[in-house]
């Protein structure tokens, strides 16, 4: 482990995480590892924890619109220029926990595997039975092991090709390592997601509106990551944005112009259309989840409207927090 401490540099962003932070920093089984923390304006004193648990420390300027993407562009910064000769950089959001040997783990694959640029693992949830939304949280975190599209907010990233990209867009609003990713893929590197414990999330979801305003952020960054990406081949985002409008939109546009066009009680077929998906989704996984995928879709149209009505107005970035 010694030798590979001079090798790779964690990069922890956050925001008024509290001991979640504190569990993130002490988590890190690199002896020697340089660790920095960027703060996104946090006012539980996060920054002089951190400084206290060692982390060089970068308070992000928050007189500037704040995006995750520009917090992890931050940190890349700050570690270049402190340590210009390390291979490989672990993000972690600092409301997440490393499991023991993740990096180690993720060391090895990477240094067996050269054409692949980045490297994720199971992240998984603290506490999923505290709430119906964390539980969904952590069915969420558990994607196919093997070759991926994307990887999520944790993960260990090859340094060269990663500093090559320009890091990430920090124009990006949610969805910045897909974004990333694709970049990546198109210039030939490969994603992976091993089978491997990495990191153990606290999303602490205990009421509708986080869920609510979490799902809003999706959609937001659906819409921005399609519009960034839809000139390129195999676009972000398409699909999930086209189907939150579908099943919104779509659907509401159906009743209204088969009431106008037919009969004004064919208004109904937009419920009725609503009602047998809802059917549909319960037989497959209980009426509590049918009800939030649902849901989810309306939240997640919300956001792609926010997001269009912000680039029509000149002001695409930004976004939303929902702790």
């Amino acid at each position: 482990m010694a030798e590979r401490a001079g090798r790779v540099g964690i990069i922890a962003i956050g925001r008024n995480e509290g001991d979640r932070l504190r569990r993130c920093l002490t988590s890190i089984d690199v002896p020697g590892a340089p660790v920095i923390y960027v703060d996104s304006g946090s006012t539980d004193g996060s920054s002089a924890m951190a400084r206290a648990l060692g982390a060089q420390v970068v308070d992000l300027d928050m007189t500037r619109p704040f995006t995750a993407a520009r917090a992890r562009n931050a940190g890349l910064e700050a570690l270049v220029a402190a340590h210009p000769a390390l291979d490989y950089v672990q993000f972690v959001d600092g409301d997440c926990e490393f499991e023991p040997g993740w990096i180690d783990a993720a060391l090895r694959f990477l240094d067996g595997h050269p054409d692949v640029a980045v490297v994720c693992g199971r992240r998984r949830e603290r506490h999923p039975e505290a709430s119906f939304y964390n539980r969904l949280c952590d069915a969420e975190w558990n994607t196919p092991v093997g070759e991926a599209r994307a990887c999520g907010g944790d993960a260990l990233m090859r340094r060269q090709p990663l500093v090559e990209m320009g890091g990430y867009d920090p124009a990006v609003a949610a969805g910045e390592e897909p974004e990333l990713c694709h970049r990546l893929r198109a210039a030939g590197w490969r994603i992976w997601r091993i089978d491997a414990a990495m990191t153990i999330h606290d999303a602490a979801m205990h009421r509708f509106r986080q869920w609510w305003l979490r799902a809003v952020r999706s959609g937001l960054g659906y819409a921005q990551a399609w519009r960034m990406t839809w000139g390129r081949p195999d676009p972000l985002y398409r699909r999930e944005t086209l189907r939150a409008l579908g099943w919104t939109l779509g659907v509401a546009a159906v009743g209204v112009l088969a009431g106008l066009a037919i009969d004004a009680r064919l208004v109904l077929l937009a419920p009725l259309i609503w009602g047998l998906q809802f059917a549909r989704l319960a037989r497959r996984c209980g009426l509590a989840e049918a009800a939030l995928l649902l849901l989810g879709k309306a939240a997640e149209t919300r956001g792609i409207l926010t997001f269009a009505w912000r680039a029509l107005r000149g002001r695409a970035g930004g976004t939303v927090f929902y702790k």
